[in-house]
């Protein structure tokens, strides 16, 4: 890219690499479009088939070979050394529907060698040395064919033979000749084509008119690029609907001549495939076409030659839809505006630029009555449509814009470019970098969004400041959400969202968008979803929380039952619904997931233990009086306590001295806001614990390992918060190894484990083994997800970290 003086940017491309590219496309045109054109027939035909295929291309075979099962029907002869199908090949497979003998070297076919077939629909006999279109008696026996290929054969003339006409299923039909006459097609006037394929890159001879008695609904041709394509594409345009050319090049102006006299064009599609033009030509063509009949223009595979410059646009057009991709240029630098306003520009209902390195779009010079417009798979950034710094405000009729696959990374300076556009319903952005950033600004969408594609983005929680108002479906899967927000934008008309593939821990709640009905959650890490949603979202209906790691517990079984007591549908219920932990449920579907109530009922569960307590304990208190047991007790306890401290000597205050901070906090920078948030202001809220913290404990001018040492000796306790962050910490894997060295050294517990989210402990990298003995051996708490559970939690930590340790010394951390 180079920005040359006064402002005007150029672009610069790989010029030879795209033109050699080209040439390489174009060599192999045939071959590619014939693909692209078979495909849709091929991939019907495998749906319908769950059936034996056999492959047997690339074998070397001169044959067909023979004891073939008869159930199949599927068979794949190509690239093989096949000369010849004689009468029996097939004569035991009586329920063949697809053969491909394609790359062969097919010289001859026996006139009864489908005989036995009679239900063949798929016959691919490309790229042999077949002989003669007019001698190919085979096909009376394949009353079924929908699809045939006979293209790249050696055939001189396109006469076909009578056995054509048989053919009345025939839907795709692929030919190739080197010379054409009116009466060729004689025996296929009766027959109605979806799809007709002419390779005629070779084409000499072309009798006028040839091509007027093929009822076909599409026509795709590769020219030849001679005198003989002037008949031809007059006759193409003039008798099909739909008309595909490809392989053509600006030497030969047959097209744009036959255009401009606009007369006898009965082709409402024209589909320009593998073309190579200058610059002039093809704005010539392209307003020679605006001018036509033609109402739907698609160019794919694109070269422009020469050099880049403003062109004129016809203002008028009959043209509705323009489409064009793959676009590359041979000219090193050229003004991109020159390109763009022609572009742009045009009087279309629809545009699409696709699969191209364009980086920028103007605004139109005028109101501009573009409906809809796909920009997908180029270099836009989130500036596009900018005109001098400003939003475009002549796109006032757009209704769909589609920017999918491009390099826009700022959701706010997209919303401004954006908000003129008064009429946008549909917007698509999903495969960029889009980030948000509350410091760079509201957004300013325009109020007729409603349906929004974000996904496959850099999307955090805070997105759900920067939306549409009226939004009523929204897609954001495949970004980084963990969580909703407290405070989000009220999306009262939000029907639909979309947040699978995300990182969020539970499902969360409707507060701000109470009328969702669809509610998409899969691939996230819920493992234990909470049932407080249902009431927040009263009209929700179907819910998809397929493929997350549920934790088959007590907490999970009301989930479980959620289709039975609640009116909601769980979509992809119940194979995408299954246990992960523990190990004894892992792989088990939730459907089949059963815990007795007895087990997950408190009332039922403290019914069950305290009838036989009682019991046990009015046995226990006569037992006592009656045998004078407590005075046994309190003897056995005082033993008890004896021998307890002469093996482990209770800690002296003089064994504390050095000691300043009841705990040193070991945590991944990713959990600050955790730390900072919820552990810190716990545990000093009273002023009695003080909590050593790398951020205001380690003494400038010191390394980090220096500080990690001292920040350990001094601490009574150690806390390690533990996430997937944590693991992935260098400078985390240190603390915790020089905390572990201490406690061996004290010979105490010192370590306090704080696990934040779940840690399988596959997760773990094998550099933390101490990590993996310490969580297989010792007790660790877990971070509740309910609130209701938390005040145990910090009454347990803090507990854990009394003790009477000297006076806090005048400075935090001594030198």
């Amino acid at each position: 890219m180079r920005k040359p003086k006064g402002g005007h940017h150029h672009q610069q491309m790989t010029g030879s690499s795209v033109k050699k590219a080209a040439q390489s496309v174009m060599k192999t045109m045939e071959l590619i479009l014939w693909t692209a054109f078979v495909s849709m027939a091929q991939n019907t035909l495998a749906l319908d088939m769950q059936r034996i295929i056999k492959d047997l291309s690339f074998q070397n075979l001169t044959s067909v070979p023979k004891g073939l099962s008869s159930s199949i029907e599927a068979l794949d002869l190509s690239c093989n050394r096949i000369q010849r199908l004689a009468q029996d090949d097939f004569s035991a497979m009586l329920n063949l529907r697809f053969l491909n003998v394609s790359w062969n070297v097919l010289e001859e076919i026996n006139p009864y060698a489908f005989m036995s077939t009679s239900h063949l629909e798929y016959l691919d006999l490309s790229h042999n040395k077949l002989g003669n279109l007019s001698r190919q008696d085979y096909l009376l026996f394949t009353p079924k064919l929908q699809f045939l290929d006979l293209t790249f054969n050696s055939f001189s003339m396109m006469t076909l033979g009578d056995a054509f006409s048989s053919l009345k299923q025939l839907q795709n039909l692929g030919l190739s000749a080197e010379a054409i006459k009116s009466e060729d097609f004689r025996s296929i006037t009766d027959v109605q084509l979806q799809n007709l394929f002419l390779q005629l890159e070779n084409l000499t001879t072309y009798e006028n008119g040839s091509l007027q008695s093929i009822r076909s609904e599409r026509v795709c041709i590769v020219v030849s690029n001679s005198a003989t394509d002037e008949a031809l594409i007059a006759d193409t345009l003039s008798a099909f609907n739909k008309v595909e050319l490809a392989a053509i090049n600006g030497s030969q102006r047959y097209l744009t001549k036959f255009l401009s006299l606009n007369t006898s064009i009965k082709a409402t599609h024209l589909y320009l495939t593998n073309i190579e033009m200058s610059w002039l030509e093809i704005t010539n063509l392209f307003n020679v076409i605006l001018q036509s009949s033609i109402k739907h223009l698609t160019v794919y595979i694109v070269t422009i030659t020469g050099h880049i410059s403003a062109q004129r646009l016809n203002p008028d057009s009959h043209l509705q839809s323009f489409n064009i991709k793959k676009v590359a240029v041979t000219n090193f630098f050229f003004f991109q505006g020159d390109l763009y306003h022609f572009i742009i520009n045009m009087r279309v209902e629809s545009l699409t630029v696709a699969d191209t390195s364009i980086i920028h779009m103007t605004c139109p010079d005028n109101p501009s009555p573009i409906k809809v417009m796909d920009f997908s798979n180029n270099a836009f950034s989130e500036s596009v449509f900018s005109t001098g710094g400003t939003e475009c405000n002549k796109l006032r009729e757009l209704n769909t814009l589609i920017l999918k696959g491009n390099h826009v990374k700022k959701l706010q300076e997209l919303s401004r470019r954006l908000q003129s556009m008064t009429s946008l319903q549909r917007l698509d952005v999903s495969f960029n970098l889009l980030a948000y950033k509350e410091e760079f600004g509201e957004c300013h969408w325009p109020s007729s969004i409603v349906h929004m594609n974000l996904s496959s983005n850099n999307l955090d929680k805070s997105v759900f400041s920067c939306l549409p108002i009226n939004t009523e479906t929204l897609d954001l899967q495949n970004n980084e959400i963990d969580a909703l927000p407290d405070h989000i934008l009220r999306l009262d008309s939000l029907t639909e969202l979309n947040l699978s593939s995300n990182r969020l821990l539970d499902i969360p709640s409707c507060h701000g968008f109470t009328n969702l009905q669809v509610f998409l959650l899969s691939d996230n890490s819920i493992h234990a979803p909470s049932m407080s949603f249902v009431d927040s979202c009263p009209r929700l209906r179907e819910m998809d929380v397929g493929r997350n790691p549920f934790m088959c517990t007590c907490a999970l079984r009301e989930f479980a039952g959620l289709q039975r007591r609640h009116s909601i549908k769980l979509l992809r219920w119940p194979r995408a619904y299954s246990c992960r932990y523990p190990e004894v449920w892992s792989g088990r579907l939730l459907r089949d997931f059963h815990l007795p109530a007895t087990s997950c009922n408190a009332g039922i569960l403290a019914a069950a233990m305290l009838c036989p307590a009682v019991v046990i304990a009015v046995v226990t208190v006569a037992l006592c009086k009656k045998l004078d047991l407590p005075w046994y007790m309190r003897m056995t306890w005082q033993w008890t306590r004896a021998k307890h401290r002469g093996r482990h000597p209770a800690r002296h205050p003089e064994n504390l001295q050095g000691i300043h901070f009841h705990a040193f906090v070991s945590y991944s920078q990713h959990d600050a806001d955790w730390v900072k948030g919820h552990l810190l202001p716990s545990l000093e809220e009273s002023q009695t614990l003080r909590i050593c913290q790398h951020e205001r404990n380690f003494i400038p001018g010191k390394t980090i390992v220096e500080n990690i040492v001292r920040c350990v000796e001094r601490s009574y306790r150690c806390i390690f918060v533990l996430s997937g962050h944590f693991v992935r910490s260098e400078w985390c894997h240190y603390e915790l190894y020089f905390a572990h060295h201490q406690r061996l050294l004290r010979g105490s517990d010192s370590v306090i484990l704080i696990l934040l989210e779940p840690l399988p402990q596959y997760l773990i990298p094998s550099k933390f083994y101490q990590l993996k003995a310490m969580m297989a051996r010792r007790t660790y708490l877990e971070w509740p997800q309910d609130n209701k559970k938390r005040k145990l939690f910090w009454a347990h930590l803090r507990a854990a970290l009394q003790a009477p340790l000297p006076a806090a010394p005048e400075q935090t951390l001594l030198p």
